[in-house]
């Protein structure tokens, strides 16, 4: 059975998110955040102490959006993937990586320099200047949604819900006031998804299961 180790609304949430919408049978392990400092046997099985990290069979990943693929393509087909035939098969790669590399990144140093820095070393002005970093990359899903439901081929896929969840993070550090409306309406649309709202109630039920309290958000 596929493992994968996740901490509350951290960017393990995509594959969590994945693994709902394809229907997939897993063990969901919840850890404190951030699971290198509260959980240091963790290190033992993934030696960058991040998350996510998911376990099927001999594979390891850490990858939040690498596990979505690897998810679709192995255990597909699935309209949730967009393969090398389809027009938009490049579009929907974009999205894949930008989702992380471009979309994420400046959250996270938002994040740090907001919450989990030491008061002393929290920087208003490294959040704010990353805050703008991340507002203005967001330009590019405000132009994609401008007149489409979802990003790309024309359905729900796996860029959905990677780019989605960069939209559930900004919502938890406070930057989702300065989405644009197409932005908005989209991110609206996401959380109506059963999926979605499968993946919300896992996350909650595997919390209060295994005695994980979810992290304090702005």
């Amino acid at each position: 059975m596929i493992t994968l180790y996740h901490c509350d609304a951290a960017r393990s949430f995509r594959p969590l998110w994945m693994l709902e919408e394809m229907g997939l049978r897993y063990e969901l392990k919840m850890l404190p955040f951030p699971p290198r400092v509260f959980a240091k046997d963790y290190l033992a099985l993934n030696p960058l102490g991040t998350i996510p990290f998911m376990i099927d069979g001999e594979t390891r990943m850490t990858e939040s959006s690498g596990i979505c693929h690897y998810l679709g393509v192995k255990y597909g087909p699935t309209p949730l993937m967009v393969g090398p035939e389809d027009p938009a098969y490049g579009t929907f790669l974009n999205w894949m990586y930008f989702s992380d590399a471009t979309l994420t990144f400046p959250q996270t140093l938002v994040l740090r320099y907001t919450q989990l820095e030491p008061e002393e070393r929290r920087n208003p002005q490294v959040a704010t200047d990353y805050a703008k970093w991340f507002l203005g990359r967001l330009r590019a899903v405000e132009a994609a949604t401008a007149n489409a439901e979802t990003l790309c081929a024309g359905r729900f896929t796996a860029a959905d819900i990677v780019i989605g969840y960069a939209l559930r993070l900004a919502s938890n550090i406070g930057l989702a006031k300065d989405f644009g409306p197409n932005v908005a309406a989209y991110w609206a649309r996401l959380q109506q998804r059963d999926g979605y709202k499968r993946a919300v109630a896992a996350e909650q039920k595997a919390g209060d299961e295994q005695n994980v309290a979810p992290r304090v958000r702005a």
